[in-house]
């Protein structure tokens, strides 16, 4: 029996109420005065909480691999990520409620910038604005190739989704996005024999695309990757038996909490505005996954002090959430994102557990130095899900 199997048998329908906080990109490295953002951040409330909770560290897949969102997150949400795996394409595409049909193959799409030699300067072209991004979307939208068409929708900032529908199509192929800068967008290349119509359509689709965008510089190039179809996994209710509300102000991980089957509430573009949806709809559901996305913004843009900032300003609005009286409360990440990589990493990502059952260790600060020596230890974060059922009072003994 696997985890999610146990669970189902476990899991009791109670009252109480669980808040997952997921401080996206959490973890950090330390800068040159040998501090990390969370060590350099002042929170004291982050750190109150720490020294009434248990806290340890988490690996969201295995140590020394390097998590997308899609398995931090589903590891979170108590889903085994080797196991449980999604494309980033069809995340976008739940994310801004894009309407798929059965054989639909969705890639998330980067518009980038391009020198006068094709190779890419800026990942997220100066991370424009979803009005130009939706300007730019809508003249790559309807383009038909071999009988398959090209749906191109904005999501956000510089990021679009790309849905291609027809027959024959296949997600067993590679990306064009060599995730780094200084290199030329790849072919997609076929993953299989299966694959072959969808690799060509793919690459024609980019080459017309590159035509098009040839003026809109700094956004006058695009990547594509995840591409991906729907997925299916057990319900995180008839797992849990949980009504699981979701707060999240990018789309992406709005589509992530629609896989799982949470109910993925409107809110606003700030966390004053996620706070805000969180006291609103705090009576109506017993488990809320708040989502926070500028520490992750920041770290990927390389940005040390702007991390610091916004780990300060959650800080101040803490308080806020812990008044709400949530009987088990949890902050995390779903992965590490050091401002001195300038994206994703391999470590290990603090985690603090919150509630009257929870056993406190003596950790008094809440940062990755600190969480070290915590009485969860070094754990999975599948593992985070179960302890805060636990601490919940929502599972049973198992056996005898």
């Amino acid at each position: 029996m696997d985890q999610i199997g146990l669970m189902r048998q476990l899991c009791l329908k109670t009252e109480t109420k669980i808040v997952l906080v997921v401080l996206d990109g959490l973890g950090g490295l330390p800068n040159d005065a040998g501090k990390t953002e969370l060590e350099t951040a002042h929170v004291p409330n982050l750190d109150a909480l720490a020294s009434q909770s248990i806290c340890g560290l988490s690996d969201p897949v295995l140590p020394g691999i390097t998590p997308g969102s899609g398995p931090g997150h589903l590891a979170l949400f108590g889903y085994d990520p080797l196991q449980c795996m999604i494309g980033r394409g069809i995340l976008e595409a739940l994310g801004i409620d894009f309407d798929l049909k059965p054989g639909d193959v969705a890639a998330r799409g980067n518009l980038c910038t391009l020198d006068d030699q094709g190779i890419i300067t800026d990942r997220r072209a100066g991370r424009v604005d979803t009005e130009k991004s939706r300007i730019i979307a809508s003249q790559l939208d309807g383009i038909e190739i071999e009988g398959v068409r090209v749906i191109v929708e904005a999501v956000k900032d510089h990021r679009v989704v790309v849905v291609f529908r027809g027959e024959g199509l296949s997600d067993s192929v590679t990306d064009s996005d060599p995730q780094r800068v200084g290199l030329a967008p790849q072919p997609v290349f076929a993953g299989n024999d299966d694959s072959t119509k969808m690799a060509r359509i793919a690459n024609v689709f980019l080459t017309q695309a590159s035509k098009i965008l040839a003026g809109h510089h700094p956004a006058n190039g695009l990547l594509l990757r995840g591409f991906s179809r729907m997925p299916h996994f057990p319900g995180f209710k008839d797992v849990y038996k949980l009504d699981a509300c979701a707060i999240a102000s990018y789309p992406m991980y709005r589509g992530l909490a629609k896989v799982v089957g949470m109910t993925v509430v409107k809110t606003g573009a700030t966390l004053d505005d996620e706070i805000k949806t969180l006291k609103e709809n705090f009576n109506k559901y017993d488990f809320f996954f708040l989502h926070v996305k500028a520490t992750d913004a920041a770290g990927e843009d390389g940005d040390f002090g702007r991390k610091v900032s916004v780990l300060e300003d959650f800080d101040r609005r803490l308080p806020l959430i812990i008044g709400l009286k949530p009987d088990v409360m949890v902050v995390t990440g779903d992965h590490s994102t050091p401002a001195t990589l300038g994206g994703h990493g391999w470590h290990a990502v603090p985690v603090v557990v919150n509630g009257k059952f929870c056993r406190p260790d003596t950790v008094s600060a809440f940062n990755e130095t600190a969480c070290i020596s915590g009485g969860l230890g070094h754990i999975p974060a599948c593992h985070i899900m179960p302890l805060a059922m636990a601490n919940a009072l929502k599972l049973e003994k198992y056996g005898a």
